[in-house]
C-alpha cells in the first residue's frame, strides 16, 4: 500500500514538473538573473543590508528628530 502511494507521487510530481510553463532548467522561475554571479552577489548585498541597515536608520532618524 505504501509503495503504490509513493509511486502515484512521483508520477504525478513528474508529470506536473513536465506539464508546468517555467522554463524547464534551474532558475528559470526566479524573478532575478542567476548566470551573472557578481550581479547576484551586487543582488543580495542590497536586498539583505537594507534588511540589517533598516532598524539602526529607523533609530538614528529618531534619536536625531528634535
Amino acid at each position: 500500500m505504501i509503495g503504490r502511494s509513493s509511486l502515484f507521487a512521483k508520477n504525478a510530481i513528474s508529470t506536473f514538473v513536465r506539464n508546468s510553463s517555467h522554463g524547464g532548467f534551474p532558475g528559470a522561475n526566479l524573478p532575478f538573473d542567476i548566470n551573472n554571479r557578481f550581479k547576484l552577489t551586487g543582488l543580495f548585498i542590497v536586498f539583505f543590508g537594507s534588511a540589517f541597515g533598516a532598524p539602526f536608520l529607523v533609530l538614528r532618524h529618531q534619536l536625531t528628530k528634535a
